[in-house]
């Protein structure tokens, strides 16, 4: 299959995922993309690293079965646990959501003080702030695991009172830090960030990884050769259907997903 045929590919443990999909189309509208939720197996987070491994390597599998040009991790777990694995037996580019993030956050600090968000699991790995210590290991990092968010982030509940006191209790304590970027580390908080950065304030960047992954596929892309590609429909995959999903994918995307395949791997 040429090149320009072939479509990016993406996988999450859930929904999560589908914010990194909508950065990538409104960066690169032309390309087609194909989505793999594995929701039979979610969440990731409370599994082992290598169970995360097998999971990550099966999803890779049957991407690469639909002849894709580019893998994207879009689950912070498996970034965490199973991006270097990916990266060492794949021969296309596999880009995760936790490096473009720290780049882009250790880049942008003129203090040197980042905050990381995520979930617990994701916090525990301490894969930002190694991630952030590797780029420049005179940075700080304080990290905050915010597990109520992806909850409002699925139930619409992205602005209100509610919103705002939850907000208010988790970042209080790392407000204090004098941070001058906070990286939103799991990929259902955007959908909150005009209430995370309502708390903040305007003096605080907020890194949202989903906008990184897609610059970092930019670059990887190689512009002649896709100038004349044409977006054919995006594919999305489950492993199990929920009657939620449908519901969720659409307050992620911004618009109803018309179909979505039941795949086994």
């Amino acid at each position: 299959m040429e090149y320009n045929n072939k479509s990016i590919g993406i996988f999450d443990s859930g929904v999560g995922g589908l914010t990194v999909v909508k950065e990538i189309i409104n960066l690169l509208p032309d390309e087609k993309l194909i989505y793999l939720g594995d929701t039979a197996r979610v969440p990731y987070g409370i599994k082992s690293k290598d169970t995360v491994i097998k999971y990550a390597r099966s999803n890779a599998g049957f991407l690469l079965s639909k002849g894709i040009k580019i893998l994207v991790v879009a689950c912070n777990t498996a970034s965490a646990y199973s991006l270097e694995t990916l990266k060492d037996e794949l021969s296309i580019p596999v880009i995760g959501v936790i490096e473009p993030g720290a780049k882009k956050a250790a880049l942008s600090t003129k203090n040197g003080k980042i905050a990381v968000i995520g979930t617990p699991s994701t916090i525990r790995s301490e894969a930002y702030t190694t991630a952030i210590n590797n780029i420049n290991p005179e940075l700080e990092v304080y990290s905050m695991a915010c597990p109520l968010f992806v909850p409002l982030a699925e139930e619409g509940w992205h602005k209100g009172e509610i919103t705002k006191q939850i907000t208010e209790t988790y970042l209080e304590e790392i407000l204090k830090k004098d941070i001058d970027v906070m990286i939103l580390g799991c990929t259902h908080y955007p959908l909150l960030k005009s209430a995370i950065q309502e708390v903040t304030g305007n003096s605080v960047l907020l890194v949202d990884s989903a906008e990184e992954i897609a610059r970092e596929i930019r670059d990887n892309i190689n512009k002649e050769n896709n100038s004349e590609i044409k977006n054919s429909n995006n594919e999305f995959y489950l492993t199990d259907v929920s009657e939620s999903f449908i519901r969720i994918a659409g307050t992620f995307l911004g618009e109803e997903l018309n179909e979505v395949n039941l795949t086994d791997l």
